[in-house]
């Protein structure tokens, strides 16, 4: 008889292991809070505005492949693809940086604003494609559960990159500040300060300017759309609007879930939710992490964020748009080192309708602006308004143009909504950080070591935050999964 398996929440994570279970010939069902599936990739559609209202970067276009290819199928085969070009713009206070679709495009602009600079950047970009080749194809397809499993030929003749930091790195070939800034951008995904993420992390850089940013059309929920329909396809059973409640435990083997009052008995169960609020379902002897250790780990931001529509087409922007025109050092401190509201934040702008005319009625514009915050710090509506008019009048004087009165709406989400939402721990928006002392081994563990047949997923433990890592850990727990139950 097939082992039943109950899997919390349908984010990237656990909607990758729910395919992955179910081809390994498990009887696998999803139970999700929220009325649609994703997690924190959701969509919001109002007056002809289509937002992504989490992830809107699409890296790493390889992943997504190689987890379609694992079902004989091709991202093609669900949604299609375009490669923005150019892949983002990073506006400076005196200055508009613009990051091309290929790296010749990136040296040119980087020699325009440094001269000598494109060739320690063709050598920076190609040690960060050999880290790619290593970290994809050897480092993050292991389960966490030893340090020797970073031992490899390759990691062992690259050992003193896990202890030097990628700002460490950039800064002895980089002198210009903005293109420091610039090549430590891509590492805020990982969600730690550059001077505290290992070097060998700098396959990021190779991530951004080797493979580049593309956008499927009709936004990231597309990706969602097709693993859904792809799990469905498999015989995966899906219920939203049904919140798990308790993770019942007996003879220290689980063996049931409480969903909307009802017990549902299941030999395994996979919680893809938040990792400390999943422990919380637990009895408290059945916890291996205390909230003094939650307490004492590096979390990713939270983020405020902004879904606007405009009814006009702006101009002098890109689909992805970064503002550096404020310190990046300044800010980072007051996300890591010293929590509070920022008081010149850093933010990011995202016009999905420059590129893709389905996500805005005509000759209007979709606007997603995310900043970057501490998780845990106030939320309330007087704060949230106060950042908006901060960002728009940034926004308006350094793309040169008023906008203010061409807005329809506007919509928040901020850290109270990423708890009530998501069950997020502190509200924060990606994870834990991928620092040195958080990595591979040093995460939180896919597999229980008090609960038997009990298994987590998701951005709180390996590989880490980030999209094509999530659906990396959805196909790392369902090979533990079925090495601990294969007879």
């Amino acid at each position: 008889m097939k082992k039943t398996i109950a899997i919390i929440g349908s984010g990237f994570s656990a909607l990758s292991a729910s395919c992955y279970l179910r081809q390994y010939g498990y009887d696998v069902t999803i139970y999700e809070k929220n009325s649609t599936v994703g997690g924190r990739a959701r969509q919001l559609k109002k007056e002809g505005f289509t937002f992504d209202i989490g992830p809107s970067w699409y890296w790493m276009p390889d992943i997504f492949q190689k987890f379609f290819n694992d079902f004989n199928k091709k991202t093609s085969d669900y949604y299609s693809l375009d490669k923005l070009s150019p892949a983002y713009k990073i506006f400076f206070k005196d200055e508009v940086i613009t990051i091309g679709d290929t790296l010749d495009k990136i040296c040119s602009e980087f020699e325009r604003i440094e001269e000598g600079s494109a060739k320690p950047l063709r050598k920076f970009i190609k040690k960060a494609a050999t880290n790619y080749d290593i970290a994809i194809n050897k480092v993050v397809l292991k389960p966490g559960l030893s340090p020797f499993e970073l031992i490899t030929p390759e990691t062992a003749t690259r050992v003193d990159q896990f202890f030097k930091t990628i700002s460490g790195d950039v800064r002895k070939m980089f002198n210009n500040p903005k293109l420091i800034s610039t090549l430590e951008f891509p590492v805020l995904f990982l969600g730690a300060k550059p001077s505290k993420t290992p070097s060998f992390y700098s396959f990021m850089n190779y991530a951004d300017f080797g493979l580049g940013t593309w956008h499927p059309k009709g936004g990231m929920y597309e990706v969602i759309k097709a693993m859904k329909s792809l799990a469905e396809s498999l015989g995966v059973k899906i219920y939203t609007n049904s919140p798990v409640e308790k993770i019942n435990v007996k003879n220290k083997i689980v063996n049931s879930i409480l969903v909307n009052g009802k017990e549902k008995e299941f030999d395994i169960v996979l919680s893809g939710a938040d990792y400390h609020h999943s422990e919380t379902l637990l009895n408290q002897e059945y916890r291996q992490y205390s909230e003094s250790y939650w307490s004492k780990k590096t979390f990713a931001p939270s983020s405020l964020l902004f879904y606007v529509g405009f009814d006009k087409k702006l101009k002098n922007i890109n689909h992805h748009n970064l503002f550096f025109d404020t310190s990046f050092e300044t800010h980072a401190e007051e996300i890591y080192d010293n929590p509070k509201w920022p008081k010149d934040p850093l933010f990011y702008a995202n016009f999905p309708s420059v590129t893709d005319a389905s996500m805005a009625p005509k000759d209007s514009e979709t606007g997603f602006f995310l900043i970057p915050i501490a998780p845990g710090i106030d939320d309330t509506e007087a704060i949230r308004s106060q950042y908006f008019d901060i960002i728009i009048s940034r926004f308006e004087k350094l793309t040169d143009q008023d906008v203010r009165n061409n807005i329809i709406f506007k919509e928040s989400f901020c850290v109270k909504d990423f708890i009530k939402e998501y069950n997020s721990y502190k509200g924060n928006a990606y994870g834990m950080a991928n620092t040195l002392s958080q990595t591979a081994f040093l995460r939180p563990k896919l597999k229980s070591k008090k609960v038997k047949n009990l298994y987590f997923t998701g951005q709180l433990t390996v590989p880490g935050p980030g999209v094509p890592p999530a659906l990396i850990s959805g196909k790392l727990v369902a090979e533990l999964i079925t090495k601990h139950h294969s007879n």
